[in-house]
Formats: structure tokens, C-alpha cells, sequence
């Protein structure tokens, strides 16, 4: 906009927020970097199962999007100022770069959720791929895409309201953070309306590929039709049973799962006991992702009521609600994935290979130091990023 335009705004909110991206991509990049090491340290016979269908998605990462951020994210840092043109086609390349990114990465989780376009080996040591348009074109890849991009777009949103908010709490009141709560908030209130309605269709394919997943989250133990959605509810997976369910809304758990109030939903205990995940950890991980999601819409309805009335910049209280809900996409997003990782136990790849039989063959000592010193890394640099962003924020340097 500020090549657009030349208007002094739109750059020093480009400078501002870019500056926080930078961090977050180099911290990325390098807890990336660690992640690959643990496919040899953890992972050796999963590595083995999976390396000629794993392998082929990541390295078109690494060649594609790694290369094209690499390339660009120096451009955007080193170019000088007047160079607007080409550090602005930079600010894109990178943008689109974390995006192919992310979709790579995906494509590769797909397989590990549905598995298509292969061959098992003679032997039956390895999956070998037969088709890699499948693997691209695999429907679970494209569900759990869409529905990825968008709760990052909604972490974001919410990132740049809170951060806002804690510069109006602050009395800077300046065009910036105005024309950067705009923009969060149109676009907060668009992914968190938009999130449940395209999770509600994920749901419904995740139950006919997975059943298990499906059943388990929302505590479904009996096979049976018009199946209500309970308030309250609390699974017992000892029992086979829900020790508490109250508000029971008929038909509801019917219509999320397979698109019909009458439908039939298969319920857990019906399902092999082996190959059950852990139930309560599905089911408070999806409900609580879920609490979270309906919260997002009243804050950012609200948020938009207040700066349309004219209110936002005097009402504390929703500024400083806004700032500790900067957290609560977060949570939301790693209950989603534990809902997705988790509930796809106790297989490592759907139906192929048990996570017991990917480990590495290596004592547990050795298991344990490994998985300690690398979560030891990943503290760090969670510390190091909390500490590089609060000061940024809190500077604001270059925005007055």
C-alpha cells in the first residue's frame, strides 16, 4: 500500500509488523532445522517406512518455498529504502514462500492421516509412492490446508488487536495501530465466522476416513442415529460411557458429523478396542478448541461494534481483554492439532504402522536424553522469541 500510495502510514506499519514477522521466520527456520533431526534421534523406523513417499513433498519444500523465502527474506532486510518496488515484491515473495511452505508440509502430514498413491514393498518394510498427483490431490491435504491457513490468519488477527490494544491502553492513539486494528479485526471476524462452517464439513470427512477420531470427539460410545450433542458431558473411557451428560440437543452431534440430523454415527465401542485413541484427550481438546473459536466471534463483533461507535480507544476493559486473549489462539490451535495428531492414534501412518513401531531402536535412556535436550532447545528459543517481541512491541520504534 505504502508503494501505492506513499502514504508514511502504511510504511511505518509495514516496517512495525514486519519487524515481528522476521522474528517469528527465523525462529521458525531454526526450530525447523531441529525438527528434521529428530526423524534420526526418535523416528529411525517410522524415517525408513515413510522415506520414499516423506521424502519427495519436503524436499520440493526445501527446493521451492525454503529457496524462495531464503532468497527474498534477504532482499527484504538488506535493500535500501528506496528500492520500495523490489522490497515490496520481497515482503510478497516471502509471504508466499511460508505458504507453499506450510503446504508441502501438510501434504506430507496428509499421507501420514490418509494414505493414497502407494504400494507397500514386497517385504512389507515400506510404503513405496505410485502416484504423486494422488498425493498432492489427496482430499484430507486440502481440508486440513484451508482450515490451518485460516486459524494462522486468526492468530495473527488477534496478535495485531492485542498488541494494539496495549498501545490505546497506553494513550498512543496514533494512525497506525488505528489502521492496524482495521485490518485485524475485519480479518478476525471473517476466519472465525468462516473456520466452523468449513470445520463442520472437515468434521464430517475426518469421521468417514477416521471413525474413531470422529466418535472420540465428541465422546460417541454407542452406534446410533439422531445422535444429540450434549453441554455438558464429561467421557469415562474406563466405563465405555459418559459419566455426566446434560443438554442433550437432538440431532446435533448427527448434522456435525455426517451432515444429517438423522444420521448414523459409529459409535466407539462398536470400533476395535486396539485402535481406539485416547478419548478424553480428543474430546476436551476439540471441545475447548471449539469454547475458544465461539469467544473469537464475540470479541471481534465486538471489536468492530466499538471502533464503529467510536468507543474502542476508552473501553479498558475490552482492550485488556483483547490483550490476554493474544495467548488463546494459540491454545486453540494446539488443541485443534492434538484433536488431528492424537486422535489418528495409535497409528502413526493411518492404518499402515503403529506409532509403537516407529520409534528408533535405541534404549529409552537414550529416547529420553534426546527428547530433553531438544525440548530444552525449544524453551529457549520460545524464551528468546517472548522476550525479542515484547521489546519490539513495547519500543514501537519507527511508528511515532
Amino acid at each position: 500500500m505504502y508503494y501505492k500510495n506513499k502514504d508514511e502510514n502504511w510504511r511505518k506499519m509495514a516496517d512495525f509488523w514486519g519487524r515481528i514477522f522476521k522474528i517469528n521466520f527465523a525462529i521458525g527456520l531454526v526450530s525447523g532445522l531441529t525438527l528434521t533431526f529428530q526423524f534420526g534421534t526418535n523416528w529411525g523406523a517410522y524415517a525408513e517406512f515413510m522415506g520414499d513417499v516423506f521424502g519427495p513433498p519436503l524436499a520440493v519444500e526445501a527446493l521451492l518455498a525454503f529457496f524462495l523465502e531464503g532468497t527474498f527474506f534477504g532482499a527484504w532486510i538488506f535493500l535500501n529504502r528506496d528500492r520500495q518496488k523490489l522490497k515490496a515484491f520481497s515482503m510478497w515473495m516471502v509471504a508466499l514462500g511460508t505458504n507453499i511452505s506450510s503446504l508441502w508440509i501438510i501434504i506430507a502430514n496428509g499421507f501420514m492421516q490418509h494414505p493414497v498413491g502407494y504400494n507397500m514393498a514386497a517385504d512389507g518394510s515400506k510404503v513405496v509412492m505410485t502416484d504423486f498427483l494422488a498425493l498432492i490431490t489427496n482430499g484430507y491435504v486440502w481440508y486440513m490446508m484451508v482450515h490451518t491457513l485460516l486459524a494462522a490468519y486468526l492468530l495473527t488477527a488477534f496478535l495485531m488487536m492485542g498488541i494494539c490494544a496495549y498501545h490505546f491502553l497506553k494513550g498512543n492513539n496514533n494512525e497506525v495501530f488505528k489502521k492496524s486494528f482495521s485490518i485485524a479485526v475485519a480479518i478476525a471476524l471473517v476466519t472465525a465466522v468462516v473456520l466452523p462452517v468449513l470445520g463442520h464439513g472437515y468434521a464430517q470427512y475426518v469421521t468417514e476416513l477416521q471413525p474413531a477420531k470422529g466418535a472420540a470427539m465428541d465422546a460417541i460410545w454407542e452406534t446410533g442415529s439422531r445422535e444429540p450433542m450434549y453441554l455438558i458431558q464429561v467421557p469415562d473411557s474406563s466405563t465405555g460411557s459418559n459419566s455426566v451428560q446434560l443438554l442433550g440437543i437432538p440431532g446435533l452431534a448427527s448434522f456435525l458429523y455426517t451432515g444429517s440430523f438423522s444420521g448414523t454415527i459409529t459409535g466407539l465401542n462398536q470400533l476395535p478396542h486396539d485402535e481406539l485413541p485416547p478419548v478424553e484427550m480428543i474430546f476436551w481438546s476439540f471441545r475447548l478448541m471449539t469454547i475458544l473459536g465461539s469467544l473469537f466471534i464475540i470479541e471481534a463483533l465486538l471489536g468492530l461494534y466499538l471502533q464503529k461507535s467510536g468507543k474502542l480507544y476508552t473501553s479498558d476493559k475490552y482492550l485488556k481483554l483483547m490483550m490476554w486473549s493474544i495467548p488463546l489462539p494459540y491454545i486453540a490451535i494446539t488443541a485443534g492439532w492434538i484433536v488431528a495428531e492424537v486422535g489418528r492414534q495409535p497409528w502413526i501412518v493411518y492404518g499402515l504402522l503403529k506409532t509403537a513401531n516407529g520409534i528408533s531402536s535405541v534404549p529409552i535412556s537414550d529416547v529420553l536424553l534426546s527428547i530433553t535436550l531438544i525440548s530444552a532447545f525449544y524453551l529457549i528459543l520460545m524464551v528468546f522469541e517472548i522476550y525479542l517481541i515484547k521489546k519490539t512491541v513495547v519500543n514501537a520504534t519507527g511508528v511515532e
